[in-house]
């Protein structure tokens, strides 16, 4: 498997923790995380606290939700770049976003260690 295939793959499991509960989507935070994390979010909400970013993923799940535009940029040495358009429901809300997702390899693994939203 690509590094691009691995990361779109862990992406992708991102969010299907999302949509599946609260608690599954803090186990796969908790995962996943870098142990120093930024996290860049509509509204202007910047969160670069590790334990509050896994308690904020145990909200209500998305319904369904669709990926597209995908883009890996590898930055040389032991980082990636993840960039997409996401499209997400819950119930009738709808949420559309520019996202982009940094990670590093760290400890044998990769940890996502900045994720960034821009509203469309």
């Amino acid at each position: 498997m690509t590094t691009r295939d691995e990361l779109l793959q862990l992406e992708r499991a991102g969010w299907e923790a999302l949509s599946t509960s609260g608690e599954a989507a803090i186990r796969f935070y908790a995962d996943h995380l870098a142990r120093d994390v930024l996290m860049v979010l509509p509204g202007g909400m910047v969160i670069d606290d590790r334990d509050r970013v896994i308690e904020s993923m145990g909200g209500a799940p998305w319904t369904s939700y669709e990926l597209s535009d995908e883009r890996v940029l590898e930055l040389g040495g032991e980082g990636v770049v993840v960039a997409y358009r996401a499209t997400a429901r819950r119930d009738e809300d709808v949420y559309t976003a520019m996202i982009s997702s940094t990670y590093i390899h760290e400890e044998g693994d990769w940890k996502l260690v900045v994720h960034q939203h821009t509203p469309v």
